[in-house]
């Protein structure tokens, strides 16, 4: 049975689109116990409302909540009875396999390194987010972790992110690219240029060069590489079109009635179409290179989204990603 703690409390819709994504999640799939971590009272109250199997919920009080606008270090300090603290800890000290929240991301970042900790050999963490493309999904890092990275940083996102994409995605041997205004290496801004070499010397990674950002929903590359300030504006931006998309194409099929009927009869292959490009369908973003899981869900994050985001936590504990990143930088240490 994996544990995946959830962060009850944490983000625009807690505790009850959070609970019922937790419900939905253990429905879903066999073999997941969840820690529903939060105000105990309001869980339950949210969880009276569902059917689910009693065994495969817990919920534990955590008195405390961390508000997205709080400094994240003063907070992580001083709320210890705070869902995220506690659910950090329980990964910290093995009693969940992994934990989930749609809260603060500067205390689920702080929290992280300083709770959960680093795997020894890890500079930065990134958070690595699954972007829907053309060809399937590619994995955006960092997406909002580090936003002064330097070369070193980039070239291990590309380690880790490489081994996600093969072992968690699915994807072998997995395309690595930079963020870059153009495809010749010698453009770009100094860290673009002092990475590439790095990237390009690496024989962990399969580096394919520099992309540009229009060829990145066409699935120009399966691990994009980028530091967090260019990450977290292509995420956003990413989200605002498709969403702005989404409402256009809907209001143009209720405008007339020629359309409206023309609707119904794409509406099926619309619909799959619609969902291939719907970020919440792909979970949170793991925060890799830390001795535990840890995965950030967007604030807005829903019941889908969450549940989501903790069945993507089975994969990454049975396809023993941690350990994988671990062996990869000791050997790449070694090598040096």
């Amino acid at each position: 049975m994996i544990k995946v703690a959830v962060d009850a409390m944490g983000g625009d819709n807690a505790p009850g689109e959070i609970v019922a994504g937790a419900v939905e999640a253990v429905k879903k799939k066999d073999g997941i116990q969840v820690l529903l971590v939060g105000q105990e009272a309001a869980v339950k109250g949210e969880l009276s409302r569902l059917n689910y199997s009693g065994d495969q919920i817990q919920v534990i009080d955590a008195s405390e909540v961390i508000e997205t606008g709080e400094p994240p270090v003063n907070a992580i300090r001083k709320k210890k009875n705070s869902s995220i603290v506690i659910g950090m800890n329980l990964v910290k000290k093995g009693e969940a396999d992994a934990f989930v929240s749609a809260g603060s991301s500067g205390a689920i970042l702080v929290g992280g390194q300083v709770i959960v900790g680093r795997i020894k050999g890890v500079e930065r963490p990134p958070l690595a987010s699954l972007i829907p493309t053309e060809k399937g999904v590619s994995l955006l890092i960092d997406c909002g972790a580090n936003v002064d990275a330097r070369p070193s940083h980039l070239l291990q996102f590309a380690q880790m992110g490489s081994i996600y994409m093969e072992h968690v995605v699915g994807v072998k041997n997995p395309r690595v690219s930079i963020v870059n205004i153009g495809l010749e290496e010698e453009k770009g801004n100094a860290l673009v240029k002092e990475t590439f070499p790095l990237l390009k010397e690496c024989k962990d990674i399969n580096f394919t060069g520099s992309i540009e950002a229009r060829e990145i929903p066409h699935g120009g590359a399966d691990v994009i590489v980028c530091e967090a300030f260019v990450g977290n504006v292509i995420l956003k931006l990413y989200e605002g079109v498709g969403s702005t998309l989404f409402a256009k194409v809907k209001e143009g099929l209720m405008s007339t009635t020629r359309s409206k009927i023309g609707a119904l009869l794409v509406k099926p292959a619309l619909k799959a179409t619609l969902k291939a490009f719907d970020a919440s369908e792909h979970g949170g973003a793991p925060l890799l290179g830390l001795k535990g899981l840890v995965v950030k869900t967007h604030g807005s994050s829903k019941r889908t989204e969450v549940c989501n985001s903790i069945i993507q936590c089975v994969t990454f504990k049975e396809q023993a990603i941690n350990e994988k990143i671990r062996d990869c930088l000791a050997a790449a240490q070694e090598a040096q």
